[in-house]
């Protein structure tokens, strides 16, 4: 039978994701988007939109939600025409956010008394994967929820693992992002100091891509804005800085050290506090060449 999902937030990553729901046979069912620009391939593929949470989830089999963070989900959850008053029991809400993991367990409580099972499934990559069908994705639920949903989550991921019990998903998520965003700023700290020197940073590139330091991050980071490309890495310096501030949160509530996160957190509230927030990461960079008074990029 044809499992009916339904969708909240078809944005950047979320369209390709639906994308795919429909290429692999899943009937796909959203809530009204506040942007429309990339909702017509999706109507034309057989989604069918709908007015409010009650229609998104009367029938359907589960409900995915790709916002950006716990006080989006918390809007969903239990704002005004609410998923945890419209949700039934049986329901599946997958979040698939970078969230805090202290309101994913209130969430989660909250759905388990109305019968409802909340699996946090957060993702890694970018657009371009989530178009291709090519996620990852780290999953925390018990082992028999891990399964029902696991023929979902393949259509949108290329890597599906399950990381352990409900939430684990969302800390070993912060934990990888915290790992990412705390490169990146260090990458564009060393390369401000490389240019300021005046050390070739195109030289820096080199030596670094040959070595134990290179990395993804250092590719899409550097390498791809010394050709100009400023889109190597399509996650916002807001959403990082979001991140690292709830990595911060975790690591209190533990508690463990998190000297370096710290410092990378203030490195993206700086960049953010420059103007750069709504920018890609690769903007780090340029948030470096503006405090240091150097120039780092090829003009």
């Amino acid at each position: 039978m044809t499992q009916t999902i339904g969708f909240i937030g078809l944005g950047m990553m979320g369209h390709g994701m639906a994308k795919n729901l429909l290429a692999k046979g899943f009937a796909l069912r959203f809530a009204a988007h506040r942007s429309r620009a990339t909702l017509q391939d999706l109507l034309d593929a057989g989604a069918k939109e709908v007015d409010n949470r009650a229609d998104l989830v009367r029938g359907a089999d589960a409900v995915i939600l790709c916002v950006t963070g716990s006080p989006q989900v918390e809007d969903v959850v239990y704002g005004k025409d609410g998923l945890l008053a419209a949700a039934g029991r049986g329901l599946t809400v997958i979040d698939t956010s970078t969230a805090e993991p202290g309101s994913s367990t209130r969430i989660r409580n909250d759905f388990a008394e109305r019968g409802v099972t909340f699996i946090d499934a957060p993702l890694t990559r970018t657009p371009k994967e989530a178009e291709e069908g090519r996620l990852n994705t780290m999953v925390g639920a018990a082992p028999e929820d891990f399964e029902r949903v696991r023929p979902i989550l393949a259509a949108y991921c290329e890597n599906i693992f399950h990381v352990g019990p409900s939430g684990h998903g969302h800390v070993i998520k912060l934990i990888y992002n915290m790992m990412a965003m705390t490169t990146a700023a260090m990458i564009a700290e060393a390369t401000a100091a490389a240019a300021k020197s005046g050390v070739s940073v195109q030289k820096l590139f080199e030596v670094t891509s040959a070595g134990g330091v290179n990395s993804g991050i250092f590719q899409w980071l550097l390498g791809r804005a010394l050709q100009g490309d400023m889109a190597g890495l399509k996650f916002t310096i807001a959403n990082g800085q979001k991140d690292l501030r709830y990595f911060t949160h975790l690591t209190e509530s533990l508690p463990t050290t998190s000297f370096l996160a710290e410092a990378a957190h203030q490195s993206f509230v700086l960049a953010a506090n420059l103007g750069l927030g709504d920018r890609f990461i690769p903007s780090l960079l340029q948030a470096q060449e503006q405090i240091n008074n150097v120039q780092i990029l090829p003009r």
